[in-house]
């Protein structure tokens, strides 16, 4: 008998267990006592238990919302949310939030950007206090002015979130990619680099007056040159390094003349030794002509002599005419 009244006993204390978490009867009554009779249904708890909500996260979510002054949200639109994955919390905290700061934020939107990835607190939060963006995030932007000089710049950007744009809108890395932008177009119109030093705050002028947040989703409130340094003469470097290569292109065109002259040259020795070898051949066939005309009757042996008497003639002139003129380059020497 007692084991049966054990059993009974543990029986009922399950029963009691599994019907107080399917039908919580404690948030119920809260429910009642925060919102009222027929806010918060003991249906409601139920269904929620039954579709794995949890009804704890859902009542709190909408007594806290109530009490906020926003009673228009029902059990059954955080349920949606939270059943398409949404982040219940956060969107109660968000709407709090802009409630108080006077922030335009439906639930609508506040649902959308939730669902998007977006952390809605967070942009709620940074509509209220703005934060600061580096743009660069790391190193410094490298700006060459016309005067060639080289300078290295850093911004910080104060932005706020702008809710309706948040949805579809880009983010900071939007804002500093067009911040770097306009930092580069503004000292690169600059005609001289002491110009940007003495008034950095051109630099401001000129990048905010782009709109560069048309598109994101925050407002631009203001850019600050925190940093502004002189780099390298680009300019100078730019015109040595065009000069050696110019005079690279010389060397090279010179080598080519060169080249080609020694190849003129080579072709002209070519063509002498040609000629001299034309020669020889002319000369080579005198002793045939010249038996030739000795067979034909043409030429006697008188002839002959005589023929060779000049040229032993000429022979011996060329050779006085030579010692001559060696003599007269030795006087000259003296």
């Amino acid at each position: 008998m007692p084991i049966v009244q054990m059993l009974l006993l543990g029986f009922i204390v399950f029963s009691i267990t599994t019907l107080l978490y399917f039908v919580p009867i404690g948030m119920w009554i809260q429910g009642i006592v925060s919102l009222g009779l027929g806010r918060i249904r003991i249906v409601d708890l139920i269904r929620m238990r039954l579709r794995k909500i949890s009804p704890r996260l859902v009542t709190d979510g909408v007594i806290n919302l109530h009490k906020a002054g926003l009673p228009h949200i029902t059990t059954d639109m955080l349920e949606t949310h939270f059943l398409a994955g949404g982040n219940v919390q956060n969107i109660v905290s968000a709407l709090i939030a802009a409630d108080k700061a006077n922030i335009k934020l439906p639930f609508e939107t506040a649902t959308a950007i939730d669902l998007a990835g977006r952390d809605v607190k967070e942009a709620v939060q940074t509509s209220v206090y703005p934060k600061v963006i580096n743009a660069p995030k790391e190193g410094y932007l490298a700006a060459v002015a016309k005067d060639g000089i080289e300078l290295k710049a850093r911004a910080r950007v104060t932005v706020r979130t702008n809710i309706p744009g948040l949805v579809g809108g880009a983010t900071d890395d939007t804002i500093i990619a067009r911040v770097g932008e306009g930092i580069v177009s503004a000292i690169g119109s600059a005609t001289n680099y002491s110009k940007v030093l003495e008034n950095p705050d051109n630099i401001s002028r000129a990048v905010l007056d782009k709109g560069l947040d048309a598109g994101t989703a925050f407002e631009i409130l203001s850019i600050d040159i925190a940093d502004l340094d002189v780099g390298k003469n680009i300019g100078a470097s730019l015109q040595a390094d065009q000069a050696e290569a110019d005079l690279r292109v010389a060397q090279a065109k010179a080598e080519t003349r060169r080249a080609m002259a020694v190849a003129e040259e080579q072709e002209m020795t070519a063509k002498t030794q040609e000629m001299k070898a034309k020669v020889v051949e002319a000369e080579s066939e005198v002793p045939r002509a010249m038996a030739h005309a000795f067979r034909e009757g043409n030429m006697g042996i008188m002839d002959y002599y005589k023929m060779e008497n000049i040229k032993s003639d000429t022979t011996m002139r060329e050779s006085i005419a030579d010692t001559g003129t060696e003599s007269n380059t030795e006087e000259n020497d003296d």
